[in-house]
């Protein structure tokens, strides 16, 4: 993995299996937006109810060119359900986020500059009349 990667743990322990699934995750975004310079995953388990069970958050900071991407879900009882949804979701806005970077390159590829267009303002009294 070449993006530096943050794991970071609240009211639960990350296992092998948990860090594992968060590396592989973190590595398809990666291949799917190879221009993502950092990377920091917050999973936290702050919901302690007898009634419903344990709730789980995935929060997801990822550094780009031009700023950061902060993607949060739904909390959900089971923690790869909620790694899941995140991860979909940091995807979704990494895809909206290069669409948005394409169409602004096209944009500045087809605009003209000013000065070749010949507009007859800008030329000199010789080039009008002869």
């Amino acid at each position: 993995m070449q993006i530096p990667l943050q794991i970071t743990a609240r009211d639960i322990t990350i296992t092998p299996s948990i860090e594992q699934r968060v590396r592989g995750k973190v590595k398809k975004l990666e291949n799917f937006y190879n221009r993502i310079l950092g990377c920091r995953v917050l999973i936290e388990s702050p919901h302690r109810r007898n009634h419903k069970g344990n709730l789980y958050n995935v929060r997801i900071r990822l550094t780009i060119p031009g700023g950061e991407l902060v993607v949060k879900r739904e909390p959900s009882e089971n923690l790869y359900v909620a790694m899941r949804d995140t991860f979909e979701a940091a995807r979704r806005q990494l895809l909206t986020h290069s669409g948005r970077q394409r169409s602004s390159i096209k944009q500045e590829r087809n605009q003209e500059p000013l000065a070749e267009k010949n507009d007859p303002l800008e030329l000199e009294d010789d080039q009008l009349f002869g």
